[in-house]
């Protein structure tokens, strides 16, 4: 779980990374599907994109590591996501100087991805 002491007087921001497993692989495989996530949690944690979100497909042929990633800038840093359709797991890493409830964020994604499984970890910056 996460440490809920931060100081902003006393540090930067927080990063939040979020691991989940047992992902339903619809959830997986859409970037609308994902842009859609990516909105939604921005909103969610009260925040404000700045510019549009990116997202690509990355892989490599030598491999079964293939799947979407996502990057949203926001006002206070950004998110990324990158989701493996072949291990059905989704990782998201929220980094902000702006104050969030990262226990919202993981809330909110482990029900969107409809895991069985997460963790959440958070580290002062």
């Amino acid at each position: 779980m996460s440490d809920n002491s931060f100081d902003f007087k006393e540090q930067w921001g927080k990063s939040a990374h979020i691991d989940l497993t047992g992902c339903e692989h619809d959830r997986l495989t859409s970037a609308p599907i994902l842009e859609a996530f990516v909105k939604g949690l921005v909103e969610k944690i009260g925040m404000m994109a700045h510019g549009p979100c990116y997202i690509d497909r990355f892989g490599s042929p030598d491999s079964d590591l293939e799947g979407y990633s996502a990057m949203q800038f926001i006002e206070t840093s950004a998110i990324t996501v990158h989701l493996d359709e072949v291990g059905n797991r989704a990782y998201i890493d929220v980094f902000s100087c702006k104050d969030f409830v990262e226990q919202e964020a993981f809330d909110f994604a482990k029900q969107y991805f409809g895991a069985q499984n997460g963790k959440l970890t958070t580290l002062k910056r």
